[in-house]
């Protein structure tokens, strides 16, 4: 895919491969616009993101690496940071990145997409399991921290799905996703989880439509070999609800790309 936004480093301490190797798979497969938006670093769940003290390692490696790709493909700088209330730390905030994606990856405390923690869904309401996330969603769109929403249907990651119509769950998230202009990212990560399916689903998309809120592509890749995974599949995808072009973002500012 012409453009893919959200890859990771081990720096993470849960990823894979030096970023160069990243790097050369996108160029490979035909990338143009690569950006690296590794696990920011915050005050809790620290073995699963980098450090405060890596922050400034990780930003020179991967501004190096732009500088020695430059006439073969974009490298973008950006971080993946969970929205937890109180935890969203202004050292991150304030980076000079090109972009922050912002995800949820937590609902009070726990970590509903970590096979580790997967009992869980059965000591809780499946429908209320998504309002809630949904409702975090919301909130992430409405603090204005972020240009990008990550998959946004994570909480289907374990294939636990509502009983109730998930447009309707959704729609106060998109409405706020709307009114904070923010862009939602089309991810193959689902494909290589319990779900197999894309992020977002179907249903969500159409809702995308309805409200015309831009998008981006991402693999999330945590190893070189899953960069572009599934490429094809994601633009066909957008396509078939109606998509011809894609957001990138360079010092935190939009640009829309054909695709």
């Amino acid at each position: 895919m012409i453009v893919d936004l959200h890859n990771h480093t081990p720096l993470c301490k849960h990823a894979k491969g030096d970023p160069e190797e990243y790097i050369k798979s996108a160029i490979t497969i035909g990338t143009k616009y690569f950006g690296f938006s590794d696990h920011a670093p915050m005050e809790f769940d620290r073995e699963w993101r980098m450090s405060f003290d890596d922050m400034s390692q990780y930003e020179l490696s991967i501004k190096n690496l732009r500088e020695i790709y430059k006439n073969e493909i974009e490298i973008l700088l950006a971080y993946e940071v969970d929205f937890i209330d109180g935890l969203v730390d202004k050292r991150v905030l304030e980076a000079k990145v090109d972009y922050l994606i912002g995800s949820v990856h937590f609902l009070d405390g726990w970590g509903f997409d970590n096979p580790e923690f997967i009992d869980e869904y059965k000591n809780r309401d499946i429908d209320t399991i998504y309002q809630d996330y949904f409702y975090e969603i919301k909130k992430l769109a409405t603090s204005g921290y972020f240009q990008i929403v990550g998959h946004l249907d994570l909480i289907k990651v374990m294939n636990y799905r509502s009983k109730k119509d998930i447009k309707k769950i959704a729609l106060p998230a998109i409405k706020a996703i709307k009114k904070s202009k923010m862009v939602v990212e089309i991810s193959s990560a689902g494909l290589r989880k319990p779900v197999k399916e894309i992020y977002p689903s179907p249903d969500l998309m159409e809702l995308l439509c309805e409200y015309d809120i831009p998008i981006t592509f991402s693999s999330d890749a945590h190893h070189p070999k899953q960069v572009g995974f599934k490429s094809y599949d994601l633009e066909e995808y957008a396509k078939s609800f109606g998509y011809s072009e894609c957001a990138i973002f360079r010092d935190k500012q939009i640009h829309m790309i054909k695709f």
